[in-house]
């Protein structure tokens, strides 16, 4: 069979969509946040993939999910909206007071000092790094028929930004860090009812303790890193640019900072692309015809020969099975703006206060954006010269809080997956689907075993 229709024809797994919508009362607000609390991807129902704006009142106060693009940039660009403080409680005891969570002139303060910290050729320069997790994960797999690879892609992605952020493996620090990150997302991530009707990132904190404490031993684990680099020889790392990083006044960035950063950096980092290695990987299993394609751009150009980012282009197929990946499983499904000042949104009065809600999830599903949205087709980014060009199209946001890491992300999950499948082919070993279940990232209901089969590798 044709693989372009093969994958056209494959329709990923998604949680239960729910028959009516649910709101507007307060039971029906209940219910909103106790699905959420258990899947955040979990409360939207039918009706929200075919309505591109849609008023709606939670928790008696008054908010807009907004799916059209134009609506979507114009919220993202504007400065009448910020970040909603509240979605950002569980995210605050794991990165502090860094990038991902400021607002105002601090923000863009800590974005103008990391800026060259994400540069195309400070990225370029950690290309050796992500061979070396590659190389790593394929050796720790070897011999191996069936593993867990939602697991060691946790590892191999941690393993990753230590190397690229304080030179280190995850063999020497990743075992506390992979402990009590997985532990976070499994519990503490998720969202409480507190969290829906508090007003700010550090309202009702005394309900939070169990996020305090495994927070505390992150940033702990962060500072100690830090700390025994401070007197290590420098490495060239993201690390040397944090410490080499200067304010406007030219003063270094305060120790707090540069632990903030380098903690949000790991939590966000390594759990995102772990989860983009897993959804990419558990799409290609379901569709070899697309995993033997991919493999033989990957089998022409290994992965060993990447010295810059420019080589990468040999990928194209890789590169857009990756973008359909995080059209189809976002890695943030779902995050708000609030207003700071009357306006309106498409005609729609958006009172000061009040969030709009935006869903790259439901965006990215959407029927009146995308021709058939739920199909796992990646030739459909092979045609776009650049794919940040299709507006319906947001898995790191978009307007100035845009991702700062994409680059970085990407570069890291073309060399792994690369390596992974040059070497195995990847299949299922039952029938039971994976559907997403998002808290903080969007991850699989259930950690599935897969299988392995070596592949024979031609002599020259």
């Amino acid at each position: 069979m044709d693989a372009t229709v093969l994958s056209a024809s494959l329709i990923p797994p998604a949680p239960k969509i729910h028959p009516l919508p649910l709101g507007g009362s307060l039971l029906g607000d209940l219910r909103i946040a106790w699905e959420m609390g258990r899947n955040l991807v979990g409360a939207w129902c039918e009706d929200d993939f075919d309505s591109l704006v849609t008023p709606y009142r939670f928790m008696g106060q008054p908010g807009l999910v907004v799916s059209d693009p134009a609506g979507v940039r114009q919220v993202l660009a504007s400065p009448n909206f910020r970040r909603a403080a509240k979605l950002g409680r569980p995210l605050k005891p794991l990165v502090g007071d860094s990038l991902l969570l400021t607002e105002g002139e601090t923000w863009k303060r800590q974005r103008k000092s990391l800026a060259p910290v994400f540069t195309p050729a400070a990225i370029g320069g950690l290309v050796p790094h992500f061979i070396a997790a590659g190389d790593t994960l394929v050796g720790r797999l070897a011999g191996q028929t069936r593993a867990n690879l939602s697991e060691a892609f946790h590892h191999t992605a941690l393993d990753a930004v230590l190397r690229a952020l304080f030179s280190r493996r995850a063999d020497q620090d990743g075992a506390v860090l992979a402990q009590i990150a997985r532990r976070y997302v499994e519990g503490p991530a998720h969202f409480r009812l507190l969290d829906f009707v508090s007003r700010g990132v550090d309202d009702l904190t005394f309900a939070d303790g169990d996020r305090r404490r495994l927070g505390g031993r992150w940033l702990a684990a962060v500072d100690a890193i830090i700390d025994e680099r401070r007197i290590a020889p420098r490495s060239g790392d993201m690390l040397d640019r944090l410490l080499a990083a200067r304010d406007e006044d030219g003063r270094p960035l305060p120790d707090q900072e540069v632990r903030d950063q380098c903690s949000s950096m790991l939590a966000a980092g390594f759990d995102t692309t772990s989860r983009l290695l897993f959804w990419a990987t558990y799409l290609l299993a379901l569709d070899p015809t697309t995993q033997d394609r991919v493999r033989a751009e990957v089998t022409a150009f290994p992965a060993e020969r990447v010295t810059g980012l420019d080589d990468l282009k040999a990928w194209p197929l890789l590169r857009a099975v990756l973008f359909e990946t995080l059209r189809l499983y976002p890695a943030a499904p779902t995050f708000g703006r609030q207003a700071l000042a009357d306006g309106e949104v498409l005609g729609h009065p958006i009172p000061a206060g009040a969030t709009v809600t935006i869903s790259p999830w439901l965006m990215h599903r959407h029927r009146k954006l995308w021709d058939a949205p739920t199909t796992f087709r990646p030739e459909r980014f092979l045609d776009q010269p650049h794919p940040w060009g299709l507006e319906a199209f947001i898995p790191f946001g978009a307007g100035p809080r845009v991702c700062i890491g994409a680059g970085f992300a990407l570069a890291e999950a073309q060399i792994i997956l690369a390596s992974l499948l040059a070497r195995v082919a990847v299949t299922l070993t039952h029938e039971r689907p994976v559907t997403p279940k998002a808290s903080i990232t969007l991850g699989p209901d259930h950690e599935p075993d897969f299988g392995l089969e070596p592949i024979v590798q031609a002599r020259p």
